[in-house]
C-alpha cells in the first residue's frame, strides 16, 4: 500500500464539530505560540518553527493556512509562498532562494511550496535535468537535517483529495467570479498529468520522510477534516518536541490562563 493509498478520503467532519475543535486547536496553538515567541514562561525564546504545505492545487493549501494563522498575531508568522523560480534564482543552487524566510530563534514561519518543487513540478515538467531531481532528494534530506540539528521545529504536510474531489473544486472555482483567478490553465495541465506526479509525490515521501523531519499526509476531501487535523497536527508536534527538550509546558498554560 502506498502513502497516499493509505488516506481515508472518505473522512468527513460535522460544522459544529470542526467548528469546537478548530477553536481549541487555535488556542493551543496560540499558547504555545507566544511561548515560543518568550511572551509566556521564563520569557526566553523557544525554536524556530516552519510548518511546510505542499500538496494538489486546489487541495486546500490555503484554507488550511488561514485557519492555521488566524489566531495568530501578524508580527508573530510570516507566511511565504513559492512559484517558479525567476531567471536570476536559476543562477544559484535551488535551495538558495528559501533560506531568506526561513524563522530563526522565537520566530515562525508557514511555506506555501517550498522547496519540494524540484522533485515534483520542476521533474514531472523537465525543467530540472534527471540528474539534477534525482540529487535533490539527498541534498534536501542534509538540508532539512541541518535546519532540525540546529533546532529548528520542521512539520510537512501533503494535502491530499481524490481526482473526483479535485475537478469538483475547479468547476466551482470556474463558475465563482470570485475565485475564478484562482484556477489556471497550468491546473488543468497538471491535472491531465496526475499519475505521472503521484509517482512523483510517492517517491518524494518515501525518500524524503525522515524522524528529524516526517510527512503528514493528510485526507483532505473533507476541508473541515483536514483543516482540524492540520491545527491539532502541529500543536501535537510542537508540544512532543518541546516536551523532549525539557519545556515545561504546564507552566505556560497556567501563566496563559491567568493573563
Amino acid at each position: 500500500m502506498t502513502r497516499l493509498s493509505e488516506a481515508d478520503l472518505s473522512v468527513t467532519m460535522s460544522k459544529k464539530k470542526s467548528l469546537a475543535r478548530l477553536e481549541a486547536a487555535q488556542t493551543r496553538l496560540l499558547r504555545l505560540r507566544l511561548l515560543l515567541g518568550g511572551q509566556l514562561g521564563d520569557h526566553q525564546i523557544g525554536p524556530p518553527l516552519c510548518v511546510l504545505f505542499e500538496g494538489w492545487d486546489a487541495s486546500g493549501k490555503g484554507g488550511a493556512i488561514k485557519r492555521l494563522v488566524t489566531q495568530l498575531d501578524p508580527r508573530h508568522v510570516r507566511v511565504s509562498q513559492f512559484a517558479a523560480p525567476t531567471y536570476d534564482e536559476k543562477r544559484h543552487h535551488f535551495l538558495q532562494r528559501f533560506w531568506k524566510v526561513l524563522p530563526g530563534w522565537g520566530g515562525m514561519t508557514v511555506l506555501d511550496r517550498s522547496w519540494y518543487g524540484r522533485v515534483l513540478v520542476e521533474r514531472v515538467e523537465g525543467f530540472a535535468t534527471t540528474e539534477q531531481w534525482r540529487r535533490a532528494y539527498d541534498e534536501i534530506v542534509e538540508f532539512e537535517r541541518t535546519l532540525t540539528a540546529e533546532g529548528m521545529i520542521l512539520i510537512k504536510f501533503w494535502m491530499h483529495v481524490s481526482p473526483q474531489e479535485q475537478l469538483r473544486r475547479f468547476q466551482d472555482r470556474a463558475g465563482d467570479p470570485l475565485r475564478a483567478w484562482k484556477l489556471t490553465d497550468e491546473d488543468w495541465r497538471n491535472r491531465g498529468k496526475r499519475d505521472a506526479y503521484e509517482e512523483a509525490v510517492e517517491e518524494m515521501l518515501e525518500r524524503t520522510d525522515r524522524p528529524h523531519s516526517p510527512w503528514h499526509v493528510v485526507a483532505g476531501d473533507d476541508k473541515r477534516h483536514a483543516r482540524v487535523t492540520v491545527l491539532e497536527q502541529v500543536c501535537e508536534s510542537v508540544e512532543s518536541e518541546l516536551h523532549r527538550r525539557g519545556y515545561d509546558l504546564q507552566v505556560a498554560d497556567s501563566m496563559a490562563g491567568g493573563e
